[in-house]
């Protein structure tokens, strides 16, 4: 008997280790199978942008974590909804008055990681640098996302981003699939192959079809990456991107700056795969670093000419010297706080961004240097990335394969200041579009309807399918009460 209680309680032991593993297993893929904890309710709330530029009163705020919440106080409610993710649109794309807001950032998980397909689900309210912490360690990459890392997974769907990785574009181009929660309750899932017409409508699509819940993302293997730099004169550019950038398949970022206020010259930056040893052995950035000195060159760098000069001929010659050797994960895990000024009471810094097919780069570059100095525009940066063309989207901003010129401006926050901002950017839209190109919707609503037809031609046929999944028009902010015709008038412009 005693022997048979001592088999007995070795089995119990090897069970019980067995449980501990699975348990193990389950916490170290980080998936969660624990209770949500119940929805944040506030009301009345300001909700604004990054640019504090776009005070919004909602009547109410929810913040859910489950997909419950989300259908509940869809279905329990029946004025407009907005959604936001860690709002970063710059417009009021996430928010509308007197609407329900859904804040999404407590939903915010990793629900399942299959390291053999390389292929990531989350909700959608989580940020990429979240993604990274748990990717990391397989040695794992996100495959597209924005240079930064602190945006939410749903915001960059719902404006379909780009970032500057070499061969790829827009982020659809790396969706598996992704859910979405409609005006009706109802969840559906969506693929090129499944509910095509939802996938293509609601990726850049900017929360008018429903709110999407949950994503599927294609992940790529982490590699060292070694940094290349070289100045140019800008008129050059084109020709050294299609002979050494282009079909060189090892380069993983891209991008090259057009320094203001001349817009003549250009540095190049390329981080290519390599064997070499690691220079930086960090793997990630550590997102509670205090970022003192950046802002203040920023701040600087705006205030004077003289900062200008400063910048293209000491600091980044400074910066771009040497040998650099580290992992893409670090690259991918830039905090975009370290650009943040101390204060956007009088001034703030904005983004526009322009579209154009890669032969009309430098005719664009032309018109885009004349308008900002005709204009007096105080911009601190021109990054240029390429984008391959988007696989469908109804709202593609790269129909063809394209350039994007990524502009980091300064303005006052005055009225008369934003009415100047106004000026200019509808003067550079008009020039985009003379090129057969198109502006970037996440920025401030300055482009007029016409402007946004010309640059979105497929607008009406996105109207169209929104009017079938929220015929009620429900789901709303700023930028769609701005274009989304009436019922009427959307079901005589199709």
């Amino acid at each position: 008997m005693s022997l048979w209680k001592a088999a007995l309680k070795t089995i119990l032991i090897f069970i019980g280790i067995f449980i501990l593993l699975l348990a193990g297993l389950a916490s170290y893929i980080f998936v969660d199978f624990s209770p949500n904890e119940p929805a944040i309710k506030r009301s009345p709330e300001w909700v604004n942008d990054i640019t504090q530029l776009n005070p919004i009163l909602v009547n109410n705020v929810l913040a859910p974590t489950t997909i419950e919440q989300i259908k509940d106080a869809i279905m329990a409610s029946s004025g407009k909804i907005s959604i936001g993710g860690g709002r970063f649109s710059q417009g009021g794309q996430i928010a509308l008055e007197e609407s329900l807001h859904l804040d999404m950032r407590n939903f915010n998980k990793v629900l399942s990681l299959d390291f053999e397909s390389q292929e990531i689900t989350v909700q959608s309210g989580i940020r990429w640098r979240d993604i990274q912490e748990v990717i990391d360690p397989e040695n794992l990459s996100v495959k597209i996302m924005q240079s930064y890392a602190n945006f939410t997974v749903g915001g960059s769907l719902s404006v379909n981003v780009h970032g500057r990785y070499m061969g790829e574009g827009p982020i659809i181009r790396s969706v598996k699939s992704f859910k979405l929660v409609l005006a009706d309750g109802s969840l559906v899932e969506a693929s090129p192959q499944k509910n095509s017409e939802v996938f293509y409508g609601a990726i850049g699509g900017y929360g008018a079809f429903g709110v999407i819940v949950e994503a599927t993302l294609t992940l790529v293997s982490n590699t060292k990456i070694e940094r290349q730099s070289e100045v140019m004169s800008r008129s050059d550019y084109p020709s050294f991107f299609a002979k050494n950038v282009k079909p060189n398949t090892g380069i993983v970022f891209h991008n090259a700056v057009i320094y203001p206020p001349e817009y003549q010259n250009l540095r190049s930056v390329s981080w290519i795969e390599t064997e070499k040893v690691l220079t930086i052995e960090e793997r990630l950035i550590d997102h509670n670093t205090d970022y003192w000195w950046q802002p203040k060159v920023s701040e600087f760098v705006a205030d004077h000419r003289i900062g200008k000069w400063l910048r293209q001929y000491v600091l980044d010659p400074s910066i771009n010297h040497g040998d650099v050797v580290q992992w893409r994960n670090r690259e991918a895990s830039l905090n975009l706080y370290e650009l943040e000024p101390n204060s956007r009471k009088d001034t703030s810094y904005a983004l526009r961004e322009y579209f154009v097919p890669v032969d009309r780069f430098n005719s664009f570059a032309e018109n885009m240097a004349e308008i900002f100095q005709r204009y007096e525009v105080n911009v601190l940066n021109v990054s240029i990335r390429h984008a391959l063309p988007d696989t469908g989207s109804l709202l593609a901003w790269a129909r063809e394969e394209v350039f994007a010129f990524v502009v980091y401006y300064r303005q006052g926050t005055s009225e008369d200041d934003k009415a100047r901002v106004k000026v200019w950017s509808q003067a550079l839209i008009d020039a985009a579009i003379a090129e057969g190109g198109a502006y970037y919707l996440p920025y401030q609503l300055h482009a007029s309807t016409g402007q946004f037809h010309a640059s979105y031609p497929r607008a009406n046929e996105f109207f169209k399918l929104k009017k079938q999944f929220d015929p009620n028009n429900r789901f709303s902010n700023k930028m769609w009460e701005q274009h989304y015709p009436s019922n009427k008038n959307a079901e005589s412009e199709n």
